[in-house]
């Protein structure tokens, strides 16, 4: 298998055994990325880093990843510094910035600008998110941490917590991880439910999906509790974010009804989501998600381009 050159804008760009591929890659970079070992495999390639929408982790990541196997990346960390502050047009913008990099790693507040970008230019192009559409390497470091979590990627009871409705990476993940497993949690306030066209794909899929408001109810089946920031930013009424902002927030009191071999994983930022307490215990796994990140994301750019 290859996807040497390929375009990824939703992980339906990649085969089952595609991600796996992907997943092995990754484990022989963890020596690299935590600088015990040196790799060549990105020399003199270029990544071109485009961020029209504020980003720490994903951007950080991708030119951590770049730097770590030789290669260099050029771009920018919002839109404001860019020519599209003079009214230049996304299409020009990656067709012009094509001319510099062996590839695209695009985020936009608008969706389907990553698979408009893609048919502008002839370089791959990653899709870093675009608005409340798709993140798949997002997707793919979730995965992969899960799989790390339990072993494999097919054994286990997932829940999604939080902001359902506008949240991009949960629409990617739920689309992603039903792949291998039956069933899915879906936990959020009434008003952030999964969009009813996701929820409908996965039952024709013959995915068992479960929804549900009350968090304390179902955590006791779960192995993974993946929590997602109620995102202010995506919200058309504000009065609407202020009458659900902190609906759950998961702490140790919480977790005492937990299995003990429980994993949670949030794809930050976080606010108030999470109990900073959390962090030290056992459960926490949302900063082991963050480096992986980086392997995924070398692992990610080695077939691409490598």
């Amino acid at each position: 298998m290859s996807i040497s050159g390929r375009d990824i804008i939703t992980l339906e760009n990649l085969s089952d055994g595609e991600i796996l591929q992907i997943f092995e890659t990754a484990d022989k970079f963890e020596p690299v990325a935590r600088g015990k070992e040196k790799s060549d495999v990105l020399e003199g390639k270029i990544i071109g880093a485009l961020f029209f929408e504020p980003s720490t982790r994903t951007r950080l990541s991708f030119k951590s990843a770049a730097k770590r196997l030789g290669g260099g990346t050029i771009g920018f960390a919002e839109a404001g510094v860019s020519s599209t502050a003079k009214g230049e047009s996304l299409a020009d913008t990656v067709r012009t910035v094509e001319n510099y990099c062996d590839a695209i790693i695009l985020r936009h507040p608008k969706m389907g600008s990553a698979k408009f970008a893609a048919e502008m230019v002839e370089v791959p192009v990653i899709n870093a998110g675009d608005g409340a559409g798709h993140h798949p390497t997002q997707t793919l470091l979730d995965l992969y941490t899960m799989r790390k979590a339990t072993g494999d990627l097919e054994h286990f009871d997932l829940g999604l917590v939080g902001d359902l409705k506008y949240g991009r990476t949960v629409h990617s993940l739920a689309y992603a991880i039903t792949r291998f497993i039956p069933k899915l949690f879906l936990i959020s306030p009434p008003s952030l439910k999964m969009p009813s066209e996701i929820v409908g794909d996965l039952s024709d899929r013959g995915v068992e999906v479960v929804e549900t408001s009350n968090l304390e109810a179902i955590l006791p089946e779960l192995d993974i509790l993946y929590v997602t920031r109620i995102q202010k930013e995506r919200f058309p009424d504000p009065a609407e974010y202020e009458e659900i902002k902190g609906t759950y927030r998961v702490d140790p009191e919480l977790l005492q009804e937990a299995k003990p071999e429980l994993s949670v994983l949030h794809p930050l930022p976080r606010v108030d989501e999470i109990s900073p307490e959390v962090d030290s215990t056992p459960y926490s796994m949302y900063f082991d998600q963050v480096f992986n990140g980086v392997i995924v994301r070398m692992a990610l750019l080695s077939m691409l381009i490598g």
